[in-house]
């Protein structure tokens, strides 16, 4: 990214490799990347939501998005460190927390110990299917990943820590949530896990409103054919998951975005 383009926040940020352990400087490193390849995509909405990580080795410690920065200005070193209980443990910038983004993230990190990334967006795609009634339709391969996805109804802007118990007990086993009237959640067991889902979600997302907006009758795949592509495709059936695309895809696009612009690194 071009010096003169990044904001006085950015521009104030030295690298804290030095600060912090190697296993954590690894994690804001592919939580930056996480960041920036969301941009890139096309799922972000200027400052607002949120994608977290769990610090390796410290169970009650995430790292989370400072809130004022834009997704493209994102670094490793930018990356706030707080704990459950909301107090910011490492920040390096001038900003903080997003508060609906704490209560959110903190929810998911004290409940989900088999989760170590959380990403919330508030996509088009997302936001229109967080609308519909039908929820998110089993209509083609990429969607029946999602065939048992789990659904929160709107509470209004996610602020109160009371809503955190609610999110939880809607949420349960899954991977993936929609907000209705409000977006898109995914958890998974790295940074790399997690995005790729969100990815996923949200092209099924965007071919739902594509199919249902062509007015024509849609062909719905036998229930049993879409829970044995489902089993298959979270591990929930005799092969085991199918996660060579997920371990391909993450290397892949790290390496897109080092020949796009490395700064994530910083």
């Amino acid at each position: 990214m071009n010096a003169a383009m990044q904001s006085p926040a950015v521009k104030a940020i030295r690298t804290v490799k030095e600060s912090v352990s190697p296993a954590e400087w690894e994690a804001r490193v592919q939580l930056a990347a996480a960041y920036r390849l969301t941009e890139i995509y096309g799922m972000t909405e200027m400052v607002a939501n949120h994608i977290s990580c769990r610090v390796p080795g410290e169970d009650r410690h995430f790292l989370i998005n400072p809130y004022g920065m834009l997704y493209e200005e994102i670094t490793a070193s930018s990356l706030i460190k707080v704990d459950l209980d909301g107090n910011v443990l490492f920040n390096a910038t001038d900003l903080g927390v997003n508060r609906a983004g704490f209560v959110i993230h903190s929810a998911i990190h004290a409940a989900r110990h088999d989760v170590d990334c959380v990403a919330h967006t508030h996509t088009p795609a997302g936001m229109a299917v967080s609308a519909m009634e039908c929820g998110l339709l089993p209509i083609a391969q990429t969607t029946m990943r999602f065939l048992h996805v789990a659904y929160h109804d709107f509470e209004g802007i996610a602020d109160d820590e009371g809503e955190r118990e609610r999110l939880v007990a809607d949420l349960g086993d899954h991977n993936a949530m929609i907000l209705r009237n409000h977006g898109l959640l995914v958890c998974g067991k790295s940074v790399g896990d997690a995005f790729n889902q969100l990815w996923r979600m949200e092209r099924s997302c965007q071919t739902q409103i594509m199919a249902l907006s062509c007015n024509t009758k849609l062909v719905f795949p036998p229930a049993e054919i879409s829970q044995k592509t489902f089993d298959k495709m979270t591990g929930r059936g005799e092969r085991g998951p199918n996660t060579m695309k997920a371990a391909s895809a993450w290397p892949a696009l790290l390496r897109k975005l080092d020949r796009l612009d490395p700064s994530y690194k910083d």
